[in-house]
């Protein structure tokens, strides 16, 4: 069977949720048992968006491969369960510098560089690559912003060609759109829909199926005025109401009957989609038998989507354990230890999250103190497992003024220091110590006893790394290192023996959470948490954990 191109795009507005419904249209084709990735081409310049600030473009997701990546690459790898690499996020930027490395080799033989033909065809290049890798039976290949951009016209153009070069039956054409309800009319209107379907055929890619958001039904009046206009089949209008969780689109749109019109259309082999899993997950989010406070304590807290992967993990947790997790969402900024009793007091654990730059990061330090002193289950992450080897560094292990050289390079204890690889390295862009790296734990170990492994591997995104010069003054004051990267000695984990569950790691456990699989750290985390509530765990929750 050819591969077949699924090519979403997104109208009227941005923000409608192209992402979520390319990741559940790719978790219903695999239900059916095909093989399925997702690729996201993104218009905007930067090569990638590790340099971009988290309140620009959210977190930055990381592949196993070290790639720096958009957030929406969790969703695919979430709902999905596969694991996505550096060919799943394409940027304009990415696509300019390959061509223009190309011209400077002499690869174009003396011609003119255009847009038309060697931009697209380079965006072209990039799609197959996943396609004619035999891998996958399906390539969905989601658009990034909205049609009738300047910036995305190249993609559209590409993905016009695509159908032609791969052959019609092998893609379809999904336009994700919205329905608005105006109150003073008091109805839907299908307008700016029409007017988004013209734009896109206008650039020759009109749509096989058509998916619009709306906070109301579509009754089947609303449904045939725009199947009419668009140029769409009645049963190719589908509806994607605003759902409580995310994780619901993947059911809501198997009852509109997206994945059977797919499936239709490119003459896929059919199968009964098989969501038992994936509907009892749904169930513990929707039907929780507990509750627990916790508080995330970062410095974008005011854009969650900079925590986006970390969010869903603590869902993840919380599902394993018939939980539902209130966040508290604590600006470190305004943290410090002589109020962070007021601020933080009615939790049942403290994440203290990523992050680079020493502003707030007393906050961070004082969040850290409160829950070691206090017995709350604690649990760090990247910058947050640095700043709680600081704290211990100053206030149990004797070591005043210890710091991070990021902090104060003239500490005179830098438990804390730059790995010596990043010393000479002055570009930003794709530097940092970024992807898959192993890790050994050590038996009697919190770590060890959440994932029942010797050894694991985690993603990384970090210049920083604990001093192993200063590693035997922390251990000789009860800090212990329980994980370890073994071809380097680098401390990956860091806990507190005496401690209900103070865990500190220097990778990315949430990037690796997924609702087939939530990672066995932040399940852990919650159950202690709701330990911490005098809450009995569910007996479940202690079987899958």
């Amino acid at each position: 069977m050819s591969t077949k191109y699924i090519v979403v795009t997104g109208g009227v507005t941005s923000s409608l949720g192209k992402g979520i419904i390319c990741a559940s249209l790719g978790r219903l084709l695999i239900a059916r048992g095909l093989r399925v990735t997702i690729q996201k081409l993104d218009p905007y310049i930067n090569v990638d968006p590790g340099t971009m600030n988290p309140y620009e473009h959210g977190e930055v997701y990381v592949t196993d491969d070290g790639a720096e990546t958009d957030l929406d690459l969790g969703h695919y790898e979430r709902f999905l369960d596969v694991n996505t690499s550096q060919e799943n996020n394409v940027t304009t930027g990415r696509i300019y510098y390959d061509v223009i490395m190309k011209e400077r080799r002499g690869e174009f033989l003396g011609k003119t560089v255009q847009v038309i033909p060697h931009i697209t065809d380079e965006i072209k290049s990039h799609v197959l690559r996943l396609g004619n890798s035999g891998d996958y039976d399906v390539v969905l290949v989601e658009v990034g912003g909205t049609v009738g951009d300047i910036e995305s016209l190249p993609y559209i153009e590409a993905m016009r060609q695509l159908r032609y070069e791969v052959g019609r039956k092998n893609t379809l054409s999904i336009h994700l759109t919205l329905v608005p309800y105006l109150s003073a009319a008091g109805e839907l209107k299908t307008k700016p829909t029409q007017h988004s379907v013209k734009t896109l055929s206008e650039s020759g890619l009109s749509p096989d199926l058509l998916v619009c958001r709306s906070e109301y039904s579509l009754d089947q009046t609303i449904r045939k005025k725009i199947a009419q206009f668009c140029n769409v089949d009645l049963e190719d209008v589908t509806a994607s109401l605003d759902a409580d969780s995310i994780y619901e689109v993947p059911l809501l749109m198997q009852k509109e009957g997206l994945d059977e019109r797919v499936i239709e259309k490119l003459g896929l082999p059919a199968k009964n989609a098989d969501l038992k899993r994936w509907t009892e997950f749904v169930e513990r989010i929707k039907y929780p038998q507990h509750e627990v406070n916790i508080a995330l304590v970062g410095k974008y807290v005011e854009h969650h989507d900079a925590y986006k992967s970390i969010v869903e993990a603590l869902i993840h947790g919380g599902a394993m354990n018939h939980t539902k997790v209130n966040i508290k969402w604590i600006q470190s900024d305004h943290l410090d230890y002589n109020n962070t009793a007021d601020i933080i007091g009615d939790v049942s654990g403290i994440l203290v999250a990523p992050g680079f730059g020493d502003r707030g990061i007393d906050g961070k330090f004082a969040a850290v103190r409160y829950a070691r002193e206090n017995d709350i289950p604690f649990f760090g992450i990247c910058l947050g497992m640095q700043c709680a080897v600081i704290e211990y560094a100053r206030n149990v292990a004797g070591l005043e003024d210890a710091n991070s050289t990021e902090f104060d390079p003239e500490t005179p204890y830098p438990v804390i220091d730059l790995m010596p690889e990043q010393v000479n390295i002055v570009e930003k862009g794709g530097t940092m110590r970024l992807g898959k790296y192993d890790c050994s734990l050590l038996e009697d170990s919190k770590a060890h006893e959440a994932y029942q492994s010797d050894l694991i591997d985690e993603r990384h995104r970090h210049r920083y790394e604990l001093n192993n010069e200063l590693r035997d003054n922390l251990e000789k004051s009860g800090l212990k290192m329980t994980g370890l990267n073994p071809e380097r000695d680098l401390v990956e984990i860091i806990e507190i023996e005496d401690h209900p569950w103070f865990v500190g790691v220097q990778f990315h456990p949430e990037l690796k959470s997924t609702v087939s699989k939530p990672h066995p750290l932040f399940t852990n985390f919650i159950k202690h948490s709701l330990l911490k509530s005098d809450i009995e765990i569910p007996k479940a929750a202690k079987e899958t954990t």
